[in-house]
Parts: structure tokens; sequence; C-alpha cells
């Protein structure tokens, strides 16, 4: 593998960002695609449900799209000692992952709390009219404390994955400490004939927990750098690549309601084993784009690579834009304009919104993270 940077899976990872915000703008206003509920379903001859039900819903598989951004930071986060040998790289890399994490989740969760003040989350009223009362009534309806929010920005979503504040919250638990496990594999294991076992037995006490999908990340990564024969003969076969990219593709697109997928593409396989199949899926595509250069030049558009760019903040920020502006247009546009193009409208105006305030995060917040680092590094 080259030590370069891999652009396209940035681009990968920008695809991923936009799929967690189509999820919850779907959740949130087209109930009937996730849960395949007719009070839920506003487009003609609720062909909400056929949506659901079809392909097309890996476009708002959030499950799919978490287990994405999971394995593709548990591939890249040892990336460089993988392929270096370099300790030092991993030593800095695991004492900047706290700072890397923390100051624009506090930024935004400040943001969050501020809007809760001024009573600007407007979700409730609009789940009634959406019919999401299920899904988007709940969120950010406590009353809100300024200690609380920091507790949950500066430790809590960390350590124990509190996501009271800013519900996307939970998955930073996993990128926290899950990139400790991976870290503390790769010192203690990093080249080593045995780590294979030591894989294998890690991979069983992690089955059923969300460290999975960041633990295999790391997996694939070391595979992808272990010189074998027969691994290089594996990486150049275009048919078995392509093979395995459609089979990823099934996968992903394995509805995650529980329920209704009788019939479909995927009714011959139980739910209970959802988050293994989209893992699985997962893990056939990257393995797949790692290795197919067309996909890897279609990745690496400027579109794609751009949302890759501002994913992070991205993903931070689009629930509160969501529940608070796009919630607040729905009530007031409907009346006068329909559901659907009020929606659609909504669609355009939060994508605008959301994508203008992470630019400016990106450009003005994410750069704490690197004077914190630097701060640190002089003591």
């Amino acid at each position: 593998m080259r030590t370069e940077k891999l652009e396209y899976l940035d681009g990968l990872k920008g695809i991923g960002c936009v799929a967690v915000f189509l999820t919850h703008f779907v959740y949130a206003f087209y109930y009937g695609m996730y849960h395949y509920d007719p009070a839920g379903c506003h487009l003609p001859g609720k062909i909400d449900i056929v949506i659901g039900k079809s392909p097309l819903n890996v476009f708002f598989n959030g499950n799919t799209a978490v287990r994405l951004f999971l394995i593709l930071s548990g591939f890249l986060l040892c990336r460089s000692f993988l392929i270096t040998g370099d300790k030092k790289r991993l030593a800095a890399s695991a004492k900047k992952r706290y700072l890397r994490l923390m100051p624009t989740v506090l930024v935004i969760n400040i943001l969050i709390y501020l809007a809760m003040k001024f009573g600007l989350y407007q979700n409730t009223a609009a789940a009634v009219l959406a019919g999401s009362e299920e899904w988007f009534a709940g969120f950010n309806s406590f009353s809100p404390s300024f200690l609380s929010m920091l507790k949950e920005s500066l430790y809590g979503c960390f350590l124990f994955g509190t996501n009271d504040y800013n519900g996307v919250l939970w998955t930073l638990q996993i990128l926290f400490l899950g990139a400790y496990i991976d870290y503390a594999l790769a010192a203690l294991t990093g080249g080593r004939r045995f780590r294979w076992i030591v894989y294998a037995i890690v991979a069983v006490v992690l089955l059923r927990t969300d460290f999975l999908g960041i633990f295999l990340g790391y997996v694939l990564c070391d595979f992808m750098c272990t010189d074998w024969n027969w691994k290089q003969w594996l990486c150049g076969n275009r048919i078995l690549n392509w093979l395995m990219l459609a089979v990823g593709l099934y996968f992903m697109c394995y509805p995650s309601a529980g329920f209704g997928y009788e019939g479909t593409l995927w009714g011959i396989l139980p739910f209970v084993f959802v988050n293994y199949y989209h893992i699985f899926g997962v893990l056939c595509f990257v393995f797949a784009v790692l290795n197919l250069k067309s996909v890897q030049g279609f990745l690496s558009k400027k579109i794609f690579l751009y949302m890759g760019r501002i994913s992070y903040s991205l993903y931070l920020i689009h629930f509160l834009v969501i529940a608070t502006f796009g919630s607040w247009f729905l009530l007031t546009v409907e009346p006068l304009l329909g559901y659907n193009l009020t929606c659609l409208i909504n669609l355009v105006l939060i994508s605008v919104i959301t994508v203008g305030l992470s630019e400016l995060s990106v450009r003005y917040v994410e750069p704490l993270s690197g004077k914190l680092t630097a701060l640190l590094d002089k003591q």
C-alpha cells in the first residue's frame, strides 16, 4: 500500500456523511420510508414504503452509514504505523485523539444549548404534522442546563456515549475509546505473526458491541498492508472485486426497521443479524474500493472530496438544523405550498444552511484542535 493519503476514502466518507444527513431528514419528514407506517407516508400511492423496501434505502440507511464511518476510521487510524512501523506516529496520533474530536463537539453543543434556551426546537410540533412522532418528537424536549451540556461535551460523550443534547454523539464513545483499542493492538502486536490469533479473540470479545466496526477497520488495514502473494492475487482480481462491491452493496442496503422486509431482496436474511449484515457489507465494499481504480476515480471527484472535508462538522451540526430551521419551515410553509413541495424546498434550504455552517466550522472551529495540540506539544 502507498503511504500517501488515499483521497478517495475521504470521498467515500463524504458520501457516508450525506447518507446520515438524509437518514435524519427522511426519519423526520418521511418516516414511512423507514418504518413503513402509512401515517408517515406523504408521496402519491404511498410510494414512500416502496422506496424504503428497495435498494434506494442505502441513501438513507443510517445504520450502514455509521458502520461505514467506523470502519473507515479504524482503517485510517493506524495506517501510517502499519506501513512504516514507526511507533512515534502511533503515539502522536493517540496523544492528539481527544483534542482532535472535542473542540467541535463543544462549540456545536453550545449552539444547541442556546437554541434550546431560545425555544428554537420545533421538532415536536413538526413530528405531528409529519407523522414521525415515534422518532422525531422527543429530541431536546427537556430544560437545558449549561453544566450538563459541558459534561456531555467534555467527557460524557467520549467515555459514556452521552448524547442528550446532540443525538449523534453516541458514536463519539466508539470513535474515541475504540481508537485506543486499535492503538493498543498496533503497539502490542504490530508486525508479529501471532497478531491474527489475537485479532480473532478480540473480534469474539467485541462481537456484540458497536466497537466491532472500528476494530475490523483496523484489521482490514493490517491485511492490506501485509505482503502475501495470495493477497496480491486477491486484490488484483477485477472480477472478484466487482463481485465484492456488488455483495457489499446488497448487505449495505438491508433495511434497518426490523420488520417489513419479508418478500424483499433481503427476505431470506433474519433481522437479528442486521448489524453484522451492514458491517460485512461495508467491509466487502471498502475492500473492493481499495482495489478498483475506476471506483477510486469516481470517489475522488471534487464534490465528494469536499463533503469528506466537512464531514465531521456536518455530522455534528446537521440535526440541529433539521430540528430547528427545518421544523419551523415545514410548519410555516406547508399550509401554503402543500407537504411535498415544502419538503423539497426544505431539503434544499437545510442542505445549504448545514453545508454553510459546516464550512464555517471547518475554517474556524476545527483548527482549534491543532492549536490545542501545539500547546500540548510545548509542555
